[in-house]
């Protein structure tokens, strides 16, 4: 630490070198709070997903890079594009459950939320695929099968009803948006019992240094204020509260 002007600067430095580093470092130290608060310093004031959007258990924490789904709806007498009736299909939900990569985040959304989009059995895929956790704007279900697994699954909650002759995937690896949130392919998704956020892959770098300094440096700040400083002179002090 450096002191200027009468506060202590956290000298910026990267602490890691590959995602599984970063990943690693983010679930021993860092949260979405803080991560959220950094992005909103940078200007980056969208990067939380609905707050509906919660965890299974509450001890699940996730980090991973997206990898994007669009979902829409169908009735089993609706014709496709191409005019052929959709019959007990998942469009291309198959395809981009396989194609999920070690540290990829199953990332779903476009559906209306009357069906389930995540079970244990892609839950099971995932896992022996390396994926790091699923999020999906709308409901899960096969809630104790997926808490054996350990696999960490953020949703609206349970529900059983299937979306097999309800919904499809339309397109994966595509940009999406979940509210007011954009999210791109590789983007980083960050979850914990507070919520789900998204940091834009060309903001990684400058927010996750950041992010680290901040969690850090509150640690040091708790500590004085256990000791008897007051919250005043600790953020005169350390420019953290």
């Amino acid at each position: 630490m450096k002191k200027t002007g009468g506060k202590v600067k956290l000298v910026r430095k990267s602490l890691w070198k590959t995602d599984q580093e970063l990943f690693g470092i983010v679930r021993k130290e860092l949260y979405t709070a803080v991560v959220g608060d950094v992005m909103d310093k940078l200007g980056l004031l969208h990067q939380f997903l609905p707050p509906q959007i919660q965890p299974l258990q509450s001890n699940m924490l996730l980090a991973g890079r997206a990898m994007t789904v669009l979902e829409e709806d169908i009735s089993v007498n609706q014709p496709d594009k191409r005019g052929q009736e959709v019959k007990m299909q998942f469009g291309l939900m198959l395809q981009a459950l396989d194609d999920l990569s070690p540290g990829e985040v199953y990332i779903c959304t476009g559906a209306s939320p009357s069906y389930a989009l995540w079970g244990e059995l892609m839950s099971t895929r995932a896992k022996m695929l390396g994926a790091a956790g699923a999020v999906v704007n709308g409901y899960s279900r096969d809630y104790n099968g997926i808490i054996k697994l350990d696999f960490p699954t953020f949703s609206y909650g349970n529900y059983a009803q299937d979306q097999a002759p309800r919904g499809k995937v339309v397109d994966f690896r595509v940009a999406i948006k979940m509210g007011d949130v954009l999210i791109n392919p590789g983007d980083i998704v960050i979850g914990d019992m507070d919520g789900v956020c998204i940091v834009p892959v060309g903001a990684v770098k400058e927010v996750f240094n950041l992010a680290i300094e901040k969690a850090r440096g509150e640690k040091i700040v708790q500590i004085k204020i256990q000791e008897g400083m007051s919250a005043k002179q600790a953020f005169e002090t350390y420019g953290i509260m």
